[in-house]
């Protein structure tokens, strides 16, 4: 029977190799120039979600258990707090900007 500290060190293993690959893809996306742009951006976008995922649930160990239920709605209000914070300021510097133009 694994011990408990094999199974995180396994996990946390896991999670770094595939955290190394879904970085190392858009910097080879990139670096090659083998695709459009857009498809590139769109590449590059889904590999930031897969990323974000990764994290969540192999560094953070978020799932949809229901005793992971209170860090999940915590993390929830925490990205939305951020996204008014940066949209609100791109909001604004953008309506600076327009306004002095």
């Amino acid at each position: 029977m694994p011990r408990r500290e094999d199974v995180t060190i396994k996990s946390y293993l896991v999670g770094f190799v595939l955290a190394l690959a879904l970085t190392a893809i858009p910097f080879g996306l990139v670096a090659a120039r083998t695709l459009p742009p857009i498809q590139t951006f769109v590449l590059i976008g889904v590999a930031a979600i897969a990323q974000v995922v990764v994290h969540l649930r192999y560094f953070l160990h978020l799932d949809l258990k229901p005793s992971s239920q209170n860090k999940l709605v915590a993390l929830c209000f925490a990205a939305v707090v951020l996204l008014i914070v940066v949209g609100g300021t791109l909001w604004i510097m953008f309506n600076r900007y327009y306004l002095v133009t």
